[in-house]
């Protein structure tokens, strides 16, 4: 999703950055920036996305074409593959310094490894696996699917295939996120709310016990 220049400049007010402030943290240059501003230039769709990314990472919310506003500490948002990466270190983060049980529903492993990159997700996955019994994950995935990406760290099973979809909700520690995965973009929504996220878990290990299938043995294991 992209944001226009008035809301690059609004975000920076907001925060009371200068340029080169926002430079110093995009590793972009305060010359781009300025020229980015000022639509003496058309920048990159990825240069955009560490714009924006980099706001969102510091309370700011984009609305709409035009608006922008500081996040609620109840809900934050995330989007593309940088928004992706922040989501996944707060996820890595909450699990390290709380525990406790993480479940995943709708997971298709195709989209986390297009979006974060195989190579990236398997760092995080050596990380999470790493907490240990600290935490205790669940996944569920589509029928027949058999690339379990976080078998090192989560015990998968199966949902039917009719009631899957590409809408992933995580609930961990006290928040409750929504990942919608689109061809061309995805979007991460967090909501901090510890009712919501225990209430889910509930309803989730429901399905997990009368619905979901366990995958053979040979599959689960790789």
């Amino acid at each position: 999703m992209s944001i226009t220049t008035a809301q690059i400049r609004g975000a920076r007010g907001i925060l009371n950055w200068s340029q080169q402030d926002l430079a110093q943290r995009t590793g972009i240059s305060a010359t781009s920036i300025g020229a980015i501003e000022n639509n003496q230039t058309t920048p990159r769709t990825s240069t955009i996305e560490t714009i924006r990314n980099t706001f969102e990472r510091n309370g700011v919310e984009f609305v709409g074409l035009n608006g922008v506003k500081l996040q609620t500490d109840q809900i934050k948002t995330y989007n593309g593959s940088n928004g992706l990466r922040a989501f996944m270190d707060f996820l890595y983060e909450s699990a390290k310094t709380q525990g406790g049980e993480i479940v995943l529903f709708n997971a298709n492993p195709i989209n986390w490894y297009k979006w974060l990159g195989e190579d990236w997700f398997k760092d995080h996955s050596e990380r999470m696996k790493n907490l240990g019994n600290k935490i205790s994950m669940k996944i569920t995935s589509k029928k027949g699917e058999d690339l379990f990406i976080s078998k090192g760290f989560a015990e998968y099973r199966w949902f039917p295939e009719d009631l899957f979809s590409d809408r992933a909700l995580y609930a961990f520690a006290d928040n409750l996120a929504f990942v919608n995965f689109e061809k061309d973009q995805v979007t991460v929504v967090v909501l901090k709310q510890g009712d919501f996220s225990n209430a889910f878990k509930v309803l989730f290990n429901i399905a997990w016990e009368s619905v979901a299938i366990k995958p053979s043995e040979r599959m689960a294991n790789g």
